[in-house]
């Protein structure tokens, strides 16, 4: 059947059948070797642990590792359950048949056990308790069968299960770590001593285990110390060292001399790890030979530096990425530093894509919308001129006698009339051409029910080149849109895969320039250097007189050459009371704002809504709206416009295109007539430049001393046609700029005025102060006066003063 389907198909077919015949069949075998060679692995690490762990004996005559050990690997894998069984048998009969019997009836006890819980217990929670008591029955059974039942041999017994049963915990951390491929995690305190313990308890299966009168258990307890002391550092390795010292200990007394040895050769290790191997290894070879003269000959100094001198050959030919394989599960190391940023930098990278991948699609999706295909606009035009006429002629001509004189015979004289006609009643509305219409009269039979027809047609025609310029005008609107959405989130991308450059040079020299003054920094970390967005983090041993803003920061200024400022400040829980700092750029102008409106008539609600808002990367807008009319209708209006501004403003998106995103959902938002206007600057705080975008709305005044300054533009209000236009005016402000807004509620006020742009700026220009909020309070108090106190329209007044940024504290000179 398959090679039928193979032969029929076609050949492309052929070979898609094929491959994935191939990758269907050849995959699983590929992907089965794999699985039977790490099974096989797997099973061979469970019978050396257990053949090891079958021969670990405690105290003379305690087995408290066999049990627990196939508990754990009962539960694990279960499947491996009776292998693990014999080789526990098997290590115990290395020592003895009568440690052969023991472990073999606490098997056969736990397995009883085991099924008996397992009827109760189907999620084995207690699978503990059948170890405690296969362990507890064993060990009474057996020693009253050698002595007779005391007290003293149910006491061992219980001994016995508890230290079994603590194992256990300890085993179900370490076994399925050690024995298995795991993703990447972080050990916590306790899995790491639990592993070293799994480590120790398998050393103690090597005790009487001799090359050439040298230990195997202390050569390989030095090699594991040194291992840890290697990765973790000294408390690491001391840790170590205690764990395995007293485990050995526990196996033979004689031993007990190695618990000091193995914790001081991990201190000392861990204490000279920053120079690599060979400090580590120098740190147990001197350890060895202190403890060997401090042992009063416990054991030979001769066989002690044997042993550690095989130890640290077997550390240095341990390949390096097995050491690091394992720093990177342990906290606090650097390999596990790195691997955690690894894995921030991967999620980093692939949110980033993501976005990246979001913003081409907008871009994509712009493109498509702004594509208009080019055309050969004399044929375009040719070809619209004779489908209209096809059109006429089909409702007039059709059903006329002389249809196959004039379309046949007279064809040329007969189109060009009409393509006449249709010219003359497109540009005039009404044919006035005398000649034109007497030829045509005597040329048609129904010359009258032609023209009128042409003339419906045009009007038909008109409303569809309407809805089509409607149609062309919309999708590059939402061009536009796209495209402001695909450049934030661009922008945003990159934001993201910003890493935290290398400041080593510039953190020096603050460093120095601070110790000159007598401060001395714990700490100086610099995220970023760029101009206008400086972010600096410190260190200082206090800061109870204010010396990072009055020392500090000004020092920070003359090295940056950038008005610095204290941003946050800390106070860090230590024994020395340090305190955290944070500085940061600030802007090279500030701006004192005010702001002053009344409603018509004196009412509560105005029709006139404003704000102030800062838009990030230093950048500053105020806008004014005045919706048409007053009373709450207005005010709805202009206070949804200014909400829709400020949200779409805050995104990232470009001014243009918010106002022309505004006035696309306010024009389509219901049939009603909804209109409002719209006044926006947008004032660059790091370079002092300003953007004017006017809808509709009156003109705004610049005051620089005696110079006035008038801001206009003619666009219809927002909402009142489907593309609004939009004209930008920049302008550079000054320090000590005034810049005055208003709606024209204020402009169109003084109706005995014929000049009202005269009358405003020698109003502004007779102002006698420079308060901002007292110019706003003053400017409406004129008008209403000009007015003859009466409120005729809502009237809304912002006014900012724009000034140098002055810190706090007088910038220090550049310091030599």
């Amino acid at each position: 059947m398959i090679d039928r389907k193979v032969e029929t198909n076609m050949s492309g077919q052929a070979v898609t059948s094929v491959s994935t015949l191939r990758s269907t069949f050849l995959s699983p075998k590929v992907t089965s070797t794999k699985a039977a060679y790490s099974k096989w692995r797997g099973l061979m690490l469970i019978i050396a642990v257990g053949f090891l762990l079958g021969r670990a004996v405690i105290l003379l005559q305690l087995l408290p590792f066999t049990i627990p050990f196939l508990a754990v690997v009962f539960k694990w894998k279960r499947s491996w359950s009776l292998p693990a069984a014999f080789a526990l048998i098997a290590g115990s009969t290395t020592l003895s048949f009568t440690y052969a019997g023991h472990t073999t009836v606490a098997v056969l006890f736990y397995f009883i056990l085991q099924a008996i819980l397992q009827r109760f217990d189907k999620k084995e929670k207690f699978f503990p308790i059948a170890v405690f008591t296969s362990v507890v029955i064993t060990r009474v059974l057996g020693l009253t069968f050698t002595d007779g039942f005391l007290y003293y041999h149910l006491l061992t017994a219980l001994v016995e299960g508890g230290l079994a049963l603590i194992i256990t915990l300890i085993f179900m951390q370490s076994i399925p770590f050690f024995l298995e491929r795991r993703r990447q995690v972080t050990l916590k305190p306790e899995e790491v001593v639990c592993l070293v313990i799994l480590l120790g308890s398998l050393l103690t299966g090597t005790v009487g285990w001799m090359i050439y009168d040298l230990s195997i258990e202390h050569i390989f307890a030095q090699y594991i110390v040194l291992i840890f002391a290697f990765i973790g550092g000294a408390t690491i390795g001391a840790t170590t060292g205690v764990i395995m010292g007293l485990i050995l200990s526990l196996a033979n007394i004689t031993h007990l001399f190695s618990m000091s040895l193995l914790a001081f050769a991990g201190l000392l290790g861990g204490l000279l790890r920053e120079g690599r191997k060979i400090s580590v290894a120098g740190g147990l070879v001197v350890a060895s030979l202190l403890m060997a003269m401090y042992t009063d000959n416990q054991a030979p100094l001769q066989v002690t530096l044997y042993e550690s001198l095989l130890a640290v050959s077997l550390f240095f030919l341990t390949p390096k990425s097995w050491t690091n394989r394992l720093a990177s599960y342990i906290p606090g190391t650097v390999e596990h530093a790195q691997e955690q940023q690894q894995y921030l930098r991967k999620i980093r990278d692939l949110t980033a894509g993501k976005v990246e991948q979001f913003s081409e699609l907008f871009l994509s999706l712009s493109k498509s919308f702004s594509f208009t295909e080019k055309m050969n606009e004399p044929i375009e035009s040719q070809k619209e001129v004779d489908i209209f006429l096809s059109g006429v002629t089909e409702k007039t001509c059709q059903i006329c006698v002389k249809k196959k004189q004039c379309w046949t015979k007279d064809f040329q004289k007969t189109y060009g009339y009409m393509e006449s006609l249709m010219e003359a009643c497109n540009t005039e509305g009404e044919i006035r051409d005398q000649t034109l219409l007497t030829n045509w009269k005597n040329h048609c039979f129904i010359d009258r029910k032609v023209i009128s027809t042409i003339e419906e047609q045009l009007k038909n025609r008109e409303v569809e080149v309407r809805l089509k310029r409607q149609l062309e005008e919309s999708r590059k609107l939402v061009a536009d849109q796209l495209i402001g959405v695909s450049q934030v989130m661009g922008d945003f991308a990159r934001d993201i895969q910003r890493e935290k450059e290398v400041h080593d040079k510039q953190e020096e020299e603050v460093k120095e320039s601070l110790l000159k003054l007598g401060i001395d920094v714990d700490l100086v970390e610099i995220y970023g250097l760029d101009p206008g967005n400086v972010d600096l983090e410190m260190v200082i041993p206090s800061n109870k007189y204010n010396e990072a803003e009055k020392v500090i920061a000004p020092l920070l200024s003359t090295i940056l050459n950038e008005s610095i400022v204290l941003k946050h400040e800390e106070d860090l829980r230590s024994p020395n009371g340090e305190t955290r700092v944070i500085f940061g750029s600030t802007n090279a102008f500030i701006l004192e704002q005010g702001a002053a409106h009344t409603a018509k008539g004196g009412k509560w609600i105005s029709g006139d809504s404003f704000s102030t808002m800062p838009l990030g990367d230093g950048k500053y807008a105020m806008a004014i709206s005045d919706g048409m009319g007053n009373g709450k209708r207005a005010h709805l209006e202009s206070e949804e416009t200014i909400g829709l501004l400020k949200r779409i403003l805050q995104s990232g998106i470009a001014e243009k295109v918010a106002i022309k995103s505004i006035n696309s959902v306010l024009s389509l938002r219901s049939n009603e007539e909804m209109f409002a206007t719209l006044d926006l600057a947008v004032i660059d705080l790091q370079e002092g430049s300003a953007k004017f975008l006017k809808v509709g709305s009156p003109p705004s005044f610049i005051k620089r001393g005696n110079q006035i300054l008038s801001i206009e533009s003619s666009n219809l209000p927002i909402g009142m046609i489907k593309d609004v236009d939009v004209d930008v005016v920049s302008e550079q402000l000054k320090a000590g700029d005034l810049l005055i807004m208003m709606s024209d509620g204020i402009y169109e006020a003084p109706t005995r005025v014929e000049n009202t742009d005269m009358l405003m700026k020698r109003i502004i220009r007779d102002l006698q102060t420079n308060d901002p909020q007292e110019i706003s309070d003053l400017l409406i108090e004129q008008i209403i006066r000009e007015s003859d106190g009466d409120i005729h329209d809502d009237m809304t007044v912002l006014v900012v003063r724009v000034d140098h940024y002055s810190p706090k504290w007088a910038t220090i000179s550049s310091l030599a």
